[in-house]
């Protein structure tokens, strides 16, 4: 009578400890990391202190929202423990960040090698160049896009990121077009996207200074919008790399 076994799952924190280390962009991501981190107990008064956070971002800003962290008051347990916490906080950003770095190699080095065997492609001669249309020369390039981008909206990793983008631009927007004072609005869209988002505030800038004012909002916030895509498939590209490490039952 068959038998339904159910393999020996490889634990998903073994698989992101072994994207994060088993390749060459992602041990570098950690050496200077790694570098930044002594860097910020050597000069904390200098410009590297913040070095950490912004190499872990944008999932390391999340813990300007929680209310246990560096500088909550409560006596010399309390802080350790808030320390503690932010170590261990900060070190599972890296590990996600080095682990979508990883991932990113791994199918950039399978790419490098399928293309490889594959055969060179013929070279059409003048009337088959002449006989070539321009919608149909169109539709790879389409295909190619949607395949590029189809790792941000296919998993629920890299779709929930997207709604804290979008929730973040919108109430950007809503602040900086309908309140009237807008304060510190932009710098929730600047932390979700981060650290491209960085860029967006560049691009906003010269705008904001001109006699076009009023685009500035409108300009960061797209710019913002793309960054935060990128990100997302980086992380769609690090849940399918997780979801192909995980063997399926077998039917003995």
């Amino acid at each position: 009578m068959p038998t339904v076994s159910r393999p020996r799952r490889l634990p998903r924190l073994r698989q992101l400890l072994a994207l994060a280390t088993d390749n060459w962009l992602a041990r570098g991501y950690l050496v200077v990391l790694t570098a930044s981190v002594a860097a910020m107990f050597l000069f904390p008064e200098s410009g590297f202190a913040e070095s950490p956070l912004l190499l872990t971002a944008p999932l390391s800003f999340l813990g300007v929202v929680l209310p246990f962290g560096p500088g909550t008051e409560g006596g010399g347990v309390v802080e350790v423990l808030a320390i503690g916490f932010w170590a261990i906080w900060l070190l599972l950003c890296a590990l996600v960040n080095a682990a979508v770095l990883g991932a990113l190699a791994a199918r950039s080095s399978t790419a490098a090698s399928s293309g490889a065997r594959e055969p060179l492609p013929r070279i059409p001669d003048r009337s088959e160049e002449t006989g070539t249309d321009t919608a149909r020369s169109a539709r790879p390039r389409l295909r190619r896009t949607r395949a590029l981008l189809a790792p941000a909206v296919d998993n629920w990793l890299a779709r929930g990121y997207l709604v804290v983008v979008a929730a973040s631009l919108g109430f950007f927007l809503c602040a900086a077009y309908v309140l009237p004072d807008p304060g510190f609005a932009g710098i929730w869209p600047l932390m979700a996207t981060a650290p491209l988002s960085i860029l967006a505030l560049l691009l906003s800038t010269p705008a904001e200074y001109s006699s076009l004012g009023w685009l500035s909002p409108l300009v960061f916030a797209a710019s913002a919008a793309l960054c935060g895509l990128f990100n997302a498939v980086l992380l769609g590209r690090l849940a399918r790399k997780l979801r192909a490490g995980e063997p399926s039952p077998t039917t003995i």
